[in-house]
């Protein structure tokens, strides 16, 4: 087994050093473009030179993050990044787009590319598919248990990477559209907005549900994965990453201190060296927790590594970071609270008073006094009136321990020294000649003195050996040393020191003045593009517009097959009920029905692909990489859905050739990303969604389960989801429905319908001609009226002002910036 990797986040300088200089095996870090952490300070193309050899020189490996999809007029820079990676000499790209994979495959086929967790892999099955783009490393989904990692061992497929401490997103990474819906930002393009931090209220089949102080429904605890160190390792996880680029490097230092602690204690313990150990591998104690907690923590918990359980991964009570709990006021005075501490408290330290109430508008302070179980504040700093018995009180920081991990990486950590290996021979009255070689260069020195017959002291195996081994301040250290003299002979020790000085010179010399070959690399861009099918920039077409129906119930189902709709999709929850479906859709013979997959297939969930096997539709709609896999040797009619990511010509064709008749557009995209797309690929591989109630979150976190049951899962939960209709309202009182699917996993919807019938002339114009109305929760009316409605666009009946005003949704494609509003409003 290979001892696993340690890999630090770096979103600064400071982060840089705190993690090569507090045992971080690697670091990853973006530039300022195609980067999940656009809001990090990150580094610029001029920063890669030198960081590169830092971290080198101290024996690190760095990772760049180009995990954000790639639009189609960015690939050249995207093409010119992998350039510029590779000749930097950069360990690997994190990548999320699978267009940008097959350019970096063609383009250096060298250089190691890992798959993003943006990339949703969470089944052996979408590994596999991975594994078919070249990639060298998987970074898997967070939401997977050591159970389910258990079953991607047996499989051995790729070398994979968990992250094991840091913030949990509340959605499946690369699956949340949010920050675009809500916020005009795009998670997918690394501006995510942290709408899950956000407080909101449930209510409960259209009731306000009183929660107490729990309104922060979306906000999971930390992830906290130190415990199951050892378990990681024997299930042969290669790497084990740490959350943060937007964090500070003192958090950088305190996680990297405690997990490269637990890595070797538990690596040493499973390899039976522990005699040899190092001092500091010792088990984790209270004292690395409590550095866990206080550099940053919202509550530290292990995430999905022992499976769901709804009760405590989403405690709701905040959304921003605590720290140690300290107690709970058993009083007040007119300037003091009293408390029983549960943690070490100075003068100075940090503390927040947690009420229950909005966290935006909590109060805090450092203490001024400490008088046994009395804080005092400074003067007039806290408002008493507004606190009560019980309020929580949480310390925020502690200038202690910051000063004493500042300390860790202020002065940098020493590059690592080389081994340098010395040849001496010579014989009496002639020169000492030493000869130094290291792997990448070789260089003689002769002394100016002769060798001469000692009377004592002659020149021994030890006199040599120390004389040589005093490298200090120097990039070697002495491996070898190999004496061909003859007994007796002597020199003085100050020419041995002149030769040693002048080799360690001419070694650095020979290492600097070798120039850096930088292998050509010729654009394979332009080679992969015309490999796609010919398509012009205006294309036309004769071919009537074509809408399709996704129904979300049997009733939506029965008005769009009255409606005359010959192309259906359909997702239920209750994917038992398709068969019903289907046998529905053939009492009418020009109609055909296409059912979804779920959106995550997770470790042993192929039986929900075998039930739509069973149910004999015409077509399955695939929306995730292992239901590409599954379905790829089937006859059914396949089309890949928006959930695939597709916002380039390049991953279009990738996944085209895997078997698939039709891609729907990712919803990433405006109008000019929409149109640019359809300019570089043939314009019948593609599905349009036109109207949608834009799937926000998508997420293994059950709000049912969660805050309507005591339940920790779908085995004792009791299923509130079969029996309530839910939504969340946010603080500007949109109310979002949530849907939960066959595998017990919620999508908030956003409560406005968008239409991209506005640019429906111009999507024409491209060559596009199908078009997709998804229904939510319409009645068979509301259904019926959305669906002629578009019909009449179709048919050019109806203008599209004429049908935004009928149906009252907002005029808007895609979630990026362009064509965004804010739908909440």
């Amino acid at each position: 087994m290979i001892k696993p990797e340690l890999l630090a986040p770096a979103g600064s300088w400071d982060c840089v050093r705190a993690a090569v200089s507090n045992g971080a095996d690697a670091i990853f870090f973006g530039l300022p473009k195609l980067n999940a952490r656009i809001r990090a300070d990150n580094f610029s193309e001029e920063d890669l030179p030198e960081l590169m050899r830092y971290v080198h020189d101290r024996g690190v490996k760095a990772y760049v993050t180009l995990n954000t999809l790639v639009f189609t007029d960015e690939l050249p820079e995207a093409e010119r990044f992998l350039t510029l990676l590779h000749q930097n000499h950069v360990d690997a790209a994190i990548v999320q787009d699978i267009g940008l994979c097959e350019l970096a495959r063609r383009l250096v086929p060298d250089f190691p590319i890992h798959a993003s967790t943006q990339m949703t892999l969470t089944s052996p099955e979408g590994l596999r598919f991975a594994r078919k783009l070249g990639l060298t490393r998987a970074v898997l989904a967070r939401e997977l248990s050591l159970r389910e990692l258990e079953k991607f061992k047996a499989e051995n497929i790729l070398p994979l990477e968990v992250f094991v401490h840091g913030a949990l997103c509340v959605a499946y990474s690369g699956q949340c559209l949010t920050s675009e819906a809500l916020g005009q930002r795009s998670a997918n393009r690394g501006e995510c907005a942290q709408a899950c931090r956000m407080p909101y209220q449930l209510l409960v089949d259209d009731v306000l549900k009183d929660l107490g102080d729990r309104s922060y429904l979306l906000s999971p605890q930390d992830l906290a994965a130190v415990e199951e160190i050892p378990r990681l390792i024997e299930l042969g996880i290669e790497c084990f990453k740490i959350e943060g680029r937007l964090k500070a490097p003192e958090y950088v230092a305190a996680v990297c201190q405690v997990y490269r602690k637990a890595i070797d204690h538990a690596w040493d313990a499973r390899t039976l060296t522990t005699q040899s150990a190092s001092s500091s591998a010792r088990p984790i104690t209270k004292e690395d927790h409590y550095k866990l907690e206080m550099t940053f923590s919202r509550g530290l918990y292990s995430g999905w590594f022992h499976g769901v359980n709804h009760q405590e991964l989403v405690h709701a009570r905040y959304g921003k970071k605590r720290g140690p709990f300290v107690g709970r006021i058993e009083s007040l005075g007119k300037d003091y609270v009293e408390v029983s501490s549960q943690t070490p408290l100075s003068l100075g330290d940090g503390i927040v008073f947690d009420t229950g109430g909005d966290t935006n508008h909590e109060q805090g302070g450092r203490i001024y006094q400490i008088n046994g179980k009395k804080l005092f504040f400074e003067h007039q700093k806290i408002n008493f009136h507004q606190l009560k018995r019980g309020d929580r009180i949480w310390k925020t920081d502690d200038p202690r321990l910051e000063k004493e991990l500042q300390k860790s990486f202020k002065t940098d950590a020493a590059p690592l020294t080389y081994p340098v290996s010395f040849t001496i021979d010579g014989c009496l009255g002639q020169p000492l000649q030493v000869t130094a070689t290291t792997t990448q260069a070789q260089a003689t020195c002769c002394s100016t003195h002769l060798l001469a017959t000692a009377e004592n002291r002659p020149l021994t195996d030890s006199t040599l050996h120390e004389q040589f081994s005093r490298l200090g301040g120097t990039p070697f250290h002495l491996d070898k040393l190999l004496n061909n003299l003859p007994p007796q002979l002597i020199i003085p020790l100050s020419e041995l020191n002149r030769i040693r000085r002048e080799l360690v010179s001419q070694l650095i010399s020979a290492a600097t003045s070798q120039p850096i070959v930088t292998q050509e690399i010729h654009s394979k861009l332009p080679e992969l593009l015309a490999e796609i099918p010919h398509c012009s920039k205006q294309k036309t077409t004769n071919e009537k517009p074509v809408l399709s129906v996704l129904c979300r119930s049997l009733l939506q189902l029965q008005t769009a097959l009255d409606c005359a709709v010959t192309e259906l999709y359909v997702d239920f929850e209750d994917i038992r009920r398709y068969r019903e479906a289907v046998e529905l859709v053939r009492h009418y013979p020009a109609a055909q029905i296409i059912l979804a997959t779920p959106r995550i297939q997770k470790v042993g969930e192929q039986g929900f692909f075998k039930l739509i096997e069973k149910a004999l539709p015409d077509g399955v709609l695939i929306r995730n990489l292992g239901a590409l896999s599954y379905f790829q040797t089937s006859p059914l009619r396949k089309i890949g859905d928006f959930s695939l990511n597709v916002a380039n010509p390049l991953s279009a064709q990738v996944l085209m050739n895997e078997g698939l008749e039709r891609l729907t557009l990712s919803y990433d995209l405006n109008v000019d990303q929409v149109i640019s797309l359809v300019q570089g690929a043939p314009a019948h591989w593609f599905d349009l969604t036109i109207h949608q109630h834009m799937p926000m979150f998508h997420m293994e976190h059950c709000v049912f389960a969660a805050f309507l049951s005591t339940g920790t899962d779908h085995t004792n939960c009791g299923r509130p989801c079969d029996r309530h209709q839910i939504k969340l309202r946010d603080r500007v009182g949109a109310e979002h429905p949530v849907k939960a699917d066959v595998g017990c996993r919620n999508t908030v919807f956003n409560q406005k319908a968008q239409s991209g019938a506005g640019y429906f002339g111009t999507f024409l114009q491209t060559g596009l001609s199908r078009f997709r109305v998804e229904l939510l929760n319409e009645s068979a009316e509301q259904a019926k009226n959305i669906v002629t409605t578009y019909q009449g666009l179709m048919e050019h009946s109806l203008s599209a002002d004429e049908l935004i005003n009928t149906l009252h949704v907002k005029n808007q494609l895609g979630v990026t910036s362009g064509t965004l509003t804010v739908l909440s409003q």
